[in-house]
């Protein structure tokens, strides 16, 4: 009975990653598909690699895209992380009461969330454009960088920088050489989680963003009305832009407890 079980579930398995994987396996080989047609394979060819990068709203859109997640992940990265080490050591009623604000924008609908950073700018009288957009993918990474980091912040032992400060280091160091280095973990997961939800995002970039500015997720959105095989290339750039962020970032970790060890 335990076989019979152990099979059916890797059998199961087999078939979820089938079910996860196969349309992205199947974008990747018709992006070098020699026709328009996205089911009939007619030979092997980069035509739509060349439209794409001869395409100038295409290449400004993954421009965009990658600045602004870039930077969005720095920033939410960086205020997250003091935030969350600050809020370790306020007291409780006021840490519970962040905690609950920073869960809104994770807990309410995009669209919500869309509509009140649409009304805020106008407010303020900000032109919609591309800061906006980057303030706009800060302010819904931040949450997801503390919500990373909190609990390895939790775990840690509350005297740890009082035992650094004691040794003669400073609140700074004690900062950067023994909390930050314990965290790690957590900045990094916060880091890439951020990065992830503003490369993808669409429903917040579509109502704070201006005339020009069009980030991947936009522009697919607009190309998706006609049949546009370049939208299976854009694609495969993208799958493999996300690949090699996380194979490097799994890698580096890896080399470094050899060299440690060594």
């Amino acid at each position: 009975m335990k076989k019979k079980s152990l099979l059916s579930s890797k059998i199961f398995m087999l078939l979820l990653m089938i079910f996860f994987y196969l349309p992205i396996i199947y974008t990747i080989i018709f992006s070098f598909n020699g026709s328009k047609s996205l089911t009939h394979w007619s030979g092997f060819s980069l035509q739509w690699y060349e439209r794409m990068f001869s395409n100038s709203s295409m290449t400004e859109a993954i421009w965009y895209t990658i600045t602004i997640a870039i930077l969005a992940t720095i920033i939410s990265t960086i205020v997250g992380t003091i935030t969350a080490i600050g809020l370790s050591k306020c007291g409780k009623v006021l840490r519970t009461a962040v905690e609950r604000v920073n869960d809104l924008p994770i807990l309410n609908p995009e669209i919500v969330t869309a509509i009140g950073l649409l009304m805020f700018f106008s407010a303020l009288g900000l032109k919609k454009g591309y800061l906006t957009m980057l303030l706009a993918h800060i302010m819904f990474c931040i949450p997801y960088v503390m919500l990373s980091i909190t609990p390895k912040l939790r775990s840690l032992d509350p005297n740890l920088a009082d035992a650094a400060l004691d040794l003669g280091a400073t609140p700074w160091q004690a900062l950067i050489k023994v909390i930050v280095p314990q965290i790690m973990p957590g900045i990094v997961s916060g880091a890439l989680i951020a990065f992830t939800m503003s490369f993808d995002d669409f429903v917040i970039s579509y109502f704070v963003t201006g005339n020009g500015v069009n980030n991947i997720s936009i522009l697919v959105y607009t190309m998706s009305k006609r049949v546009n095989p370049s939208i299976n290339a854009l694609s495969t750039v993208i799958i493999i832009m996300i690949t090699a962020v996380l194979l490097i970032i799994n890698i580096i970790p890896i080399i470094k407890e050899r060299k440690t060890k060594k």
